[in-house]
């Protein structure tokens, strides 16, 4: 009997330890079931991710449910950027009752529905998801507040860069030094993206890389120009009169700064990628795979 208690404590404390130290939870905090308990519901799967991100739950976050009953018992997990009816046609055939998708379901930042009501392509989708009783939630706050940011993690990972990171400057990659040309071509080829847009002499020598996925804004993306004056700024997308013209006016001035956008999904699908490998060894008996969304876009 000891012996099994003891490789019962072993092996509880090696999935405890497959994730940073947890935190403290207060009795009016939710609780969890220990991530070796066979059966979760979907709800106890988001707390016990919760207790890994610093400060949560939050008051404020549109890391919210979007469709389903979060206490049924979950039968398996589908990661993704956005959960498109594609990607819940994928969810019912795999059996999966859960989706984390990292944007809105709902083609708004906090997936108000009171102005779709009547909209046939809301309908629709409602339709499916309530017929197939299947939960949405979405998981944008908490996983950019993880520590690191699982978005930058799974971009860096699959770019190869994950061992340039540093965590007391995240968005600062300093990697050998590679022509603006070439950093598009693995760009492109790590990440499978069809096409970027860029801004820049494709022989200019790049090696201080700053790197924010997604849509950060033009603010937020100038100033990381301003602070780290890197050789080349790599984003998700951009508002083309603010962070583009500054690089087309930094060009003028025969500053070495130059700009690549990826894309907004193609810059953060890898985040829900890299989700995979973090959350399933905290959750083995439950099946977590990664659907992509995909490119919506067509070149005419």
């Amino acid at each position: 009997m000891k012996k099994s208690r003891r490789e019962f404590l072993s092996k509880l404390g090696f999935a405890l330890g497959a994730s940073s130290a947890l935190p403290h939870f207060s009795a009016a905090q939710p609780s969890v079931v220990s991530p070796l308990h066979a059966k979760m519901s979907i709800q106890q799967v988001i707390d016990l991710i919760l207790t890994t991100i610093p400060g949560a739950p939050f008051k404020e976050t549109v890391d919210t449910i979007k469709s389903g009953d979060g206490q049924q018992e979950v039968r398996g997990i589908i990661t993704t950027m956005f959960a498109t009816i594609d990607v819940v046609k994928q969810a019912v055939v795999q059996n999966v009752n859960f989706i984390i998708a990292h944007e809105p379901t709902f083609y708004n930042h906090r997936d108000d529905t009171s102005w779709l009501e009547t909209d046939r392509v809301f309908q629709y989708k409602n339709d499916l998801l309530k017929k197939h009783n299947i939960v949405v939630w979405r998981f944008h706050d908490y996983w950019h507040t993880h520590k690191p940011d699982g978005v930058q993690m799974g971009v860096l990972t699959k770019l190869g860069w994950q061992k340039y990171f540093n965590v007391d400057n995240p968005r600062l990659v300093v990697i050998p030094p590679i022509s603006l040309a070439e950093l598009i071509t693995h760009s492109k080829k790590s990440l499978g993206i069809r096409q970027v847009r860029f801004i820049g002499d494709l022989n200019q020598v790049c090696k201080r890389i700053a790197l924010s996925p997604g849509a950060a804004g033009g603010r937020s993306q100038i100033q990381l120009l301003q602070r780290e004056k890197p050789d080349v700024l790599i984003v998700g997308e951009i508002s083309e009169w603010e962070t583009a013209e500054y690089i087309r006016d930094a060009q003028s001035m025969q500053l070495p700064m130059s700009l690549i956008v990826l894309g907004h999904a193609e810059s953060e699908e890898p985040g829900m990628e890299w989700l995979v490998s973090w959350l399933q060894p905290k959750i083995p008996d439950v099946k977590v795979t990664h659907v992509p969304s995909n490119y919506p876009f067509k070149e005419a």
